[in-house]
C-alpha cells in the first residue's frame, strides 16, 4: 500500500479569490513505512502572498521571483501521487488550492480525487480525540512527535511530522527519524545474523475459537474509531479480504 502524506503552503486562505499555491511538500509511506523518497517543489504564484499568510510561514515574494510556475511541475507532481493514497490534515483546503492549480490547466485532472485516494487525519482525530485540540501541533504533543524544528509552517517538515502523528494515530510503526529511516532499520543492519534451522521443528499454533473472537471485535474498534478498515481487513489484489495472522 502506498501512501503520501501531503501539504501545501499558499498566498491566503481562499482559492476563490485567486490565492495560490506557492510550496508543496509530499513525504511517501509505503506499508506504513517512510521511504527516503520525497517531493518538495517552491513554486511562483503570479501574485502577492497576504501578510497573515506570510506570517505563518515565513515565505516571502522576493523568494519565489524565480521559482517555476505550477503549470511547469504540475505533471512531475501528478506523477509522484497518482494512485497513491493521499494523507492531508484538513484536506478539503490543500485539495481545493490543487485542484484550483489544475482547473487552470489543460491535460490534468479537475479532481485530484479522481487519481488518488484521501484520508484527512483531521477530521480523524476529531473522532478519535472529541472536543480536544487537533491541530497538528496539539497532535505532535499528544503522540509525542518531535515537531522542535517548526518555528514556521513548511510544507515539507509539516508533512514529515504528520507522517509521525498519522503513524501513531493508527497503531504506530518503530520509531521514525525525518531522514526518512526508522531507527529499527539502521539498528538491524548491524544486528542481524543467521538462524541455523538443522534439526529445529517449527510448530504451527491455530488460533482458539475465543482468540478469533477477541480479535474480531478488535479490528471492529478500530474501523469504528478511525472509519477505516484494518490492515487485515483490506482486500488483497484478488479482492479477497486479508487473513488476520
Amino acid at each position: 500500500m502506498r501512501q503520501i502524506v501531503l501539504d501545501t503552503e499558499t498566498t491566503g486562505l481562499d482559492p476563490g479569490a485567486g490565492h495560490r499555491v506557492i510550496e508543496i511538500g509530499c513525504v511517501e509511506l509505503v506499508n506504513r513505512r517512510t521511504t527516503s523518497n520525497t517531493f518538495q517543489r517552491y513554486i511562483n504564484p503570479e501574485r502577492e502572498i497576504d501578510v497573515a499568510a506570510s506570517e505563518v510561514h515565513g515565505i516571502e515574494n522576493h523568494f519565489l521571483a524565480d521559482k517555476p510556475l505550477f503549470a511547469d511541475i504540475a505533471k512531475e507532481f501528478l506523477a509522484f501521487v497518482d494512485g497513491a493514497e493521499l494523507v492531508i490534515h484538513n484536506a478539503d483546503f490543500d485539495i481545493s488550492f490543487i485542484n484550483h492549480e489544475f482547473a487552470r490547466l489543460d491535460q490534468v485532472p479537475d479532481d485530484i480525487r479522481t487519481r488518488c485516494g484521501c484520508i484527512d487525519t483531521l477530521a480523524l482525530a476529531r473522532r478519535m480525540h472529541p472536543g480536544q485540540r487537533n491541530n497538528l501541533d496539539a497532535l505532535a504533543k499528544r503522540y509525542e512527535v518531535d515537531n522542535s524544528k517548526r518555528e514556521l509552517h513548511g510544507a515539507l517538515l509539516d508533512a514529515q511530522i504528520l507522517a509521525e502523528v498519522y503513524l501513531a494515530m493508527t497503531g504506530g510503526q518503530a520509531t521514525l527519524s525525518l531522514d526518512g529511516q526508522t531507527e529499527a532499520a539502521r539498528d538491524s543492519a548491524s544486528t542481524f545474523s543467521a538462524v541455523k534451522r538443522d534439526g529445529l521443528k517449527f510448530v504451527v499454533a491455530h488460533a482458539s475459537a475465543e482468540e478469533e473472537k477477541a480479535h474480531r471485535a478488535f479490528l471492529d474498534r478500530i474501523r469504528e474509531q478511525t472509519g477505516e478498515l484494518a490492515v487485515w481487513d483490506r482486500p488483497d489484489e484478488s479482492g479477497t479480504p486479508s487473513k488476520a495472522p
